[in-house]
């Protein structure tokens, strides 16, 4: 069964209203995770690219991708083939990644979202929180550590 309904939550996928490439942030972590997401990227199977500087380039251990960090540093990591989650690593202490909100249309995309949030939130024992575009306020839905699933955190009626 899905942890959402497409019905329930397509009005947060909507580019028009919230941006093409949403924010995703898990806070409070810390090299160890950074590189139990890396961890994990491979044990998965993820088809993976890994970029400094537009030059691709083998995948670091975490503590060396960190410290090359900011906006010229991106992991590009594809679950499944069409849908696309883009990390950057600006600091330590929070993993940051963009998806697609146009690759992500319907209940059969939202539900690799979910896999993909539930999957790494698993793994960090963290919150995975999905934001609007730009917008550090209130996250619209995520995965919950303690009732380990992805949950709706705001009332479309309400945005």
């Amino acid at each position: 069964m899905s942890d959402l309904l497409w019905a329930e939550v397509k009005h947060f996928f909507d580019v028009d209203l919230y941006g093409v490439l949403p924010d995703v942030v898990i806070e409070g972590t810390g090299l160890d995770d950074w590189q139990a997401l890396l961890d994990l990227v491979g044990s998965q199977g993820w088809a993976y690219e890994y970029s400094q500087d537009g030059e691709v380039l083998d995948l670091p251990p975490a503590a060396e991708m960190v410290a090359a960090g900011g906006a010229a540093v991106a992991l590009r990591v594809w679950p499944v083939p069409e849908v696309l989650a883009v990390f950057r690593p600006f600091s330590a202490e929070s993993i940051d990644f963009d998806v697609d909100l146009r690759e992500l249309q319907g209940q059969e995309r939202l539900d690799i979202l979910c896999d993909l949030f539930r999957v790494i939130g698993r793994r960090l024992r963290k919150p995975v929180l999905l934001m609007p575009e730009g917008v550090d306020v209130h996250p619209v839905l995520g995965f919950d550590v303690d009732s380990d699933r992805v949950m709706l955190l705001a009332d479309p009626d309400d945005e």
